[in-house]
């Protein structure tokens, strides 16, 4: 509600929880010729005030705490749940805050300040000391982008711009409840309405005794959430305890608070193993965290490699080095999402595991590139970025165009976040040309338009947006019948394909290819959470029959894998 929506009931509770909560917190500041306009952080929400004294103009700035909530929830009646913003609040007391002044004006403003990292890898003896020194710099870094509020006085708005040395044109002006949308997240504990909540449900569980006998028995592939990511965790916990294996290798791109695979990897350093991990100290707004993971783990004794200059490594491997009965064995997972045991409830992802001496001998080889000198060659069943991924990409869809040109069937299946790759797209369009079938899930960015006459009447696109969020990507090249099937750390973006370490591997074994295949066509006829691309670059809802049922992929998938 606005503040002048309350009953006086209501009034009377925010009023209170003003004096009591929010006034010990709240310091104003005043800004004239001895008190500089405040440092505010990125992200910063706070709120420019305009005051008069004796017809003398005045301006302060007041921060919006972000250690309390940002929703005041109110006393209501009528099973209603009401709430109040904490920058409403403040707003409707200002008086209290600047005693003596009359109020001329206020607005809520927010900033965003340039987060890039500007080291130049190549020259920098130390990155990790580099990115950290750079890091440091980002609560004073140039404001790129100021947000206010649409009432926002012109006065107020030139002094914000001209304080924030930010072009008073590109001020953007919103509604504050439009502003820093993560307050959304605050509703869902506070409201008791079940109804509108997702049914609960419990990730499928794996059955087996012991993590390695469970892969050399067969090839094993996870897709979470709707099957538990526990294996993962429990791989490298078994790694760290076991007393056979001799070595753990892995890559950390993003990983979570409290993560048990960083104990686990602690521990088996610990227990004389060798560890090495190569963590990407450059993965976007994860720097500081990555780096406080590099010095924990070197600290337990751990290898850590903080990434190659000019490149970010993006894919998610794991190699397990396990002495058994005199022979060594080797264990490797590949996966498309992260090492993060929170991000794996709620991101699809699939993981796979295999004790498959080819994998084992390119997984290797790939560490043997990352962490020293060696040059990337062909390996038997993995396909690399930036060398020969992109490359392999357009043989494959050339060999579609072929199979189109011979037998009429050229099918191509595809699924990512983002496709934005130029030539990529040019490389899709060449094959719709020729007569094959386009058909391509892509969560976000898509820079291909697809149903153009001529040049991309082949080519459908769906974007599905559900409970979860779509992060899988599956590459599926029908090659006359006898279809291929492709999973990946990679999109169809430049940066994946140019400046990024990814990984691509192909699924031989016949029930994984197949239940891939079958996965795919089940995402193609969602039309609950789907929307369709349209040849003018607007997106659909697709067409349904008259009383067909909304098919719903993420749903049907948790029922499925639950059976």
């Amino acid at each position: 509600k606005r503040y002048d929506e309350l009953t006086p009931e209501q009034q009377k509770h925010t009023r209170r929880y003003f004096d009591t909560t929010l006034f010990p917190i709240i310091t104003p500041i005043a800004v004239d010729q001895g008190r500089p306009f405040p440092a505010l952080p990125s992200k910063t929400m706070a709120m420019a005030v305009g005051l008069t004294r004796y017809d003398k103009p005045y301006l302060a700035v007041v921060n919006v705490p972000s250690n309390v909530p940002r929703l005041v929830r109110l006393p209501s009646e009528n099973g209603e749940t009401s709430f109040l913003m904490t920058e409403e609040l403040i707003r409707n007391n200002l008086e209290k805050l600047f005693k003596g002044y009359k109020i001329a004006g206020a607005a809520v403003f927010r900033i965003i300040r340039d987060s890039e990292i500007a080291v130049d890898e190549e020259y920098e003896p130390d990155l990790l000391k580099a990115i950290d020194s750079e890091i440091k710099k980002r609560p004073t870094a140039k404001v790129v982008y100021i947000e206010a509020e649409k009432n926002c006085i012109p006065e107020l708005a030139e002094f914000l711009c001209q304080k924030l040395d930010f072009s008073l044109g590109a001020l953007t002006r919103i509604d504050n409840r439009e502003m820093d949308l993560t307050y959304l997240f605050e509703l869902g504990p506070q409201v008791a309405r079940p109804d509108l909540f997702y049914k609960p449900f419990i990730p499928a569980k794996l059955e087996y005794e012991n993590i390695f006998d469970k892969i050399k028995e067969n090839d094993l592939l996870i897709h979470v959430p709707f099957q538990s990511f526990a294996p993962t965790v429990d791989l490298i916990q078994s790694a760290a305890k076991d007393p056979g294996v001799l070595a753990i290798k892995m890559t950390l791109y993003r990983t979570s608070e409290g993560s048990g695979i960083i104990k686990a990897l602690k521990e088996a350093a610990k227990n004389k193993k060798q560890v090495t991990v190569l963590v990407e100290i450059k993965a976007r707004f994860e720097e500081e965290k990555n780096i406080n993971w590099v010095r924990e783990l070197e600290e337990a004794g751990c290898h850590v490699m903080y990434g190659i200059a000019g490149m970010k490594i993006h894919s998610k491997i794991a190699l397990i080095v396990r002495k058994e009965d005199g022979r060594i064995f080797r264990y490797v997972h590949l996966a498309t999402g992260n090492y993060n045991e929170r991000t794996a409830a709620v991101y699809t992802d699939l993981g796979y595991f295999t004790a498959g001496d080819d994998f084992a001998k390119d997984i290797s080889e790939v560490f043997n590139v990352v962490t020293g000198y060696s040059v990337p060659s062909r390996w038997k069943r993995i396909i690399s970025s930036p060398h020969d991924l992109r490359q392999y990409f357009f043989e494959l869809i050339d060999q579609e165009i072929e199979c189109q040109k011979k037998y009429r069937n050229g099918l191509i299946t595809a699924k990512m976040n983002s496709l934005e790759d130029v030539k990529m797209i040019e490389k899709l369009y060449e094959a719709s040309q020729a007569g094959v079938k386009v058909r391509l899930i892509v969560r976000g960015i898509c820079c291909l338009v697809p149903g153009v006459p001529g040049l991309s009447e082949n080519i459908q696109v769906k974007s599905v947006v559900g409970r979860f969020l779509e992060h899988s990507r599956v590459f599926i090249f029908n090659n006359n019948t006898q279809y291929r099937v492709f999973v990946s750390s990679a999109d169809w973006m430049s940066r994946n394909l140019d400046r990024r370490i990814e990984l691509l591997f192909e699924l031989y074994k016949e029930e994984l290819k197949e239940h891939i295949h079958s996965l795919m066509q089940l995402y193609w006829k969602d039309t609950a959470k789907s929307r369709v691309l349209m040849s003018d670059k607007t997106y659909a809802r697709p067409e349904r029959q008259d009383k067909e049922e909304a098919f719903n992929i993420q749903e049907h998938l948790i029922e499925l894998y639950s059976k």
